[in-house]
């Protein structure tokens, strides 16, 4: 019971309050500088992705799972130019036909989903060749010492983050897909502990 109540009334804002930090900014519009068309967001939280989407996108179609997580979202999506579909629903049952969008953007969310290697078939599917799968996620670190600090803290990181795993190994769970993708940018973000900011970003593809 108090599990349910911190997530559908404490880390909705929690989320909102750490992941507005304006150190994502530049981040965030990296990751959607090519983005354009029919956009898939999985985690769509509370749309901070919606400022740094460009001017060419046609519509993006905004899941989450976390129903709380909308009021703050929907008020976002009143101040973009281009068409938003928000719904509730998980990343690992899309309910999208195959082959449909040109680009799935995903940041800050493969942590927390449940069936993860599920989720990234479902991307994949949905996906149209020649598309794009733009990434920003924290994970496991290449650094030893830090990665056991992550396995440590995971089962606390769990409860606190709704879910949310420290130690999930990203370069692996992108590439259980055939997607084409050079090496990933991992990096540590300034300014937070390395268990959690240990990053990985980079646009994958699916081949046309």
């Amino acid at each position: 019971m108090l599990r349910e109540l911190y997530s559908k009334h404490v880390f909705p804002c929690l989320c909102d309050w750490a992941m507005s930090s304006k150190d994502l900014h530049p981040l965030r519009k990296q990751s959607l500088r090519n983005v354009s068309g029919r956009v898939l967001e999985i985690g769509f939280g509370t749309g901070l992705n919606l400022p740094f989407y460009p001017e060419d996108v046609e519509e993006v179609y905004a899941v989450d799972v976390n129903p709380e997580m909308a009021p703050k979202a929907l008020a976002r999506i009143e101040k973009v130019s281009f068409p938003v579909q928000h719904h509730v629903i998980s990343g690992e049952a899309l309910p999208m036909e195959n082959d449909s969008f040109d680009f799935v953007v995903s940041t800050f969310t493969l942590c927390s989903i449940a069936k993860v290697e599920q989720a990234i078939g479902e991307i994949w599917r949905v996906l149209r060749p020649g598309g794009g799968f733009c990434f920003l996620e924290h994970g496991l670190s290449s650094d030893p010492s830090v990665a056991s600090w992550q396995t440590r803290l995971n089962p606390i990181q769990q409860v606190l983050g709704d879910g949310c795993h420290l130690n999930r190994p990203m370069e692996q769970i992108v590439r259980s897909q055939p997607f084409e993708v050079g090496p990933i940018q991992t990096f540590y973000l300034e300014g937070v502990p390395r268990v959690i900011g240990c990053l990985y970003q980079e646009q994958a593809f699916k081949p046309a």
